[in-house]
């Protein structure tokens, strides 16, 4: 009996992912930043830990005030170690990185002492404003970020492949072909001269506002139609698909529907809600597709310090004169040897 075969393969396991900044209002950002003063994006997740994105317009220090700086900062103070692999790419109009303008590092170890890591000289100023890719004077930078985690050794098959593969992510067609089929529904809403049926659990887990009025002090629970007064039928059709989906529909932006933006709006409003958009993938269409209505949205409900579609102007902070190596909040801003 011929015996079986056995491999493995030893893996270096990673979580990779990407965030788009667009750097809108340039001349006045440059303007009304002096070398070593920063713009931080809004916090990101990468690989379940924080980050956020330091852009220096007038260079993050003596030697860099004619070029444009960038650095990943580790935003999570508790998080020890992290290695990871970052780029900084400048992007063209159809969204595809510039070759020239991209830069990528090699891994590097995120921690408390170190929380920085980026490029003092990214690209000369001049280069961008003598440019086609600064328009309407805005441009956007990717940062693809891959976590590193622990090396591990796996069994596979005879063909090297592991006995389980992972499948895509599918989680938002599934909800969304349970919304459409209605299956095991168990509340519905009046509204208007439509009646739309819905899962509990479903709205609950996705919005604050439901899950207080299904479980908490305004448990409707006993009511299986809930009617609403205050909302188109379109309306609320949307925002039953944006709950189960993560995805906006056209219609609030694209047919100039503003009770279906304020909808979207308010179950934004919480910050849970607004963290479970933010990780998810549609969150990158979104600001890609509806940048507007994110800059209409950050102004009303982001802190009054988060301004310029979610940048905040602050001064780097310095242990000492050396600022080639320290940054923002006394930390350690470490330049990438290019």
């Amino acid at each position: 009996m011929a015996a079986d075969d056995v491999s493995s393969a030893i893996v270096a396991e990673g979580v990779s992912r990407s965030h788009v900044i667009k750097i809108d209002g340039y001349s006045r950002i440059k303007g009304l930043s002096e070398n070593g003063k920063y713009v931080s994006s809004i916090p990101f997740s990468v690989g379940g830990h924080s980050w956020i994105i330091d852009f220096y317009p007038n260079g993050s220090g003596k030697e860099s005030e004619d070029y444009l700086s960038f650095y990943l900062c580790l935003d999570s103070a508790c998080d020890k170690d992290v290695k990871a692999i970052f780029s900084f790419k400048l992007l063209d109009k159809n969204g595809g990185p510039v070759t020239l303008y991209s830069r990528t590092s090699t891994m590097h170890t995120f921690n408390s002492k170190y929380p920085s890591w980026g490029y003092n000289k990214f690209m000369k100023k001049t280069e961008l404003e003598g440019s086609a890719y600064l328009s309407d004077d805005s441009f956007d930078i990717k940062c693809e970020i891959t976590i590193m985690k622990e090396v591990c050794s796996k069994e596979t098959d005879k063909k090297g492949k592991q006995f389980v593969v992972v499948p895509p992510a599918d989680l938002h067609q599934h909800l969304g072909n349970l919304l459409v089929n209605m299956d095991g529904t168990n509340v519905t809403f009046d509204v208007g001269e439509e009646r739309f049926l819905a899962h509990r659990c479903v709205l609950a887990a996705r919005s604050s506002v439901f899950k207080a009025e299904f479980y908490g002090a305004m448990n409707v629970k006993s009511r299986r139609t809930i009617k609403i007064e205050d909302m188109e039928a379109g309306v609320f059709r949307s925002l039953l698909h944006f709950i189960y989906t993560d995805t906006l529909p056209d219609a609030s932006q694209d047919h100039n529907c503003p009770g279906l933006k304020e909808a979207c709006f308010e179950f934004l409003a919480s910050p849970s809600n607004l963290e479970s958009v933010m990780a998810s993938d549609g969150y990158d269409h979104l600001k890609s597709s509806c940048q507007s209505v994110l800059t209409e949205f950050m102004a009303r409900f982001m802190p009054p310090e988060m301004k310029a579609l979610g940048l905040v102007m602050a001064p780097a902070r310095f242990d000492d004169d050396d600022d080639d190596d320290k940054s923002l909040k006394g930390r350690k801003r470490m330049r990438v040897q290019e």
